[in-house]
């Protein structure tokens, strides 16, 4: 096997590790408490989170362990994967202030905080390599959308 393919491999397996995770605090409350909030009319079924998840997990790995394999020695390869890393793990607590903590808007500070990260994260990407950068877009475009409905819950929430 490959070094760039055994850090894909490493890479996508960490972030569908952290999202089963994330998936456990969103199990809890998303047919219980979250039925009960009120959702903006863009808010898509609650079937539609899982496939489109598991997919960005999976583009969101790729990327990262594409910019790995360049090796941690290379100009701004430790940066993108740290601006990654931050990312990965904001991502990882929205769904506990979300769901976990069912508090609305703090996830919100946190969703817009990550959102930032991707787009630093991207940033860091392009340089070292241009499909890492593309493999983000969809992440950034669902978190973008997600932070949009975030907004509408809080708003109509209140």
């Amino acid at each position: 096997m490959t070094k760039r393919l055994s850090r894909i491999l490493i890479a996508v397996g960490i972030c569908m590790i952290l999202g089963s995770l994330s998936g456990v605090s969103t199990s809890t409350s998303v047919n219980t408490w979250f039925t009960t909030l009120e959702k903006p009319f863009f808010n898509p079924p609650n079937w539609v989170f899982g496939p489109v998840w598991t997919i960005l997990y999976i583009m969101m790995g790729i990327a990262a362990g594409r910019v790995w394999a360049l090796g941690t020695e290379t100009a701004g390869v430790k940066k993108a994967l740290v601006l990654f890393t931050a990312q990965l793990l904001l991502n990882f607590l929205w769904s506990l202030l979300f769901f976990g903590m069912k508090s609305i808007g703090v996830a919100l500070i946190d969703i817009v905080l990550m959102w930032i990260v991707i787009v630093l994260t991207m940033h860091a990407f392009k340089p070292l390599d241009k499909m890492a950068y593309r493999l983000m877009w969809p992440y950034l475009i669902w978190v973008s959308f997600a932070t949009a409905l975030n907004v509408g819950i809080l708003y109509l929430n209140m």
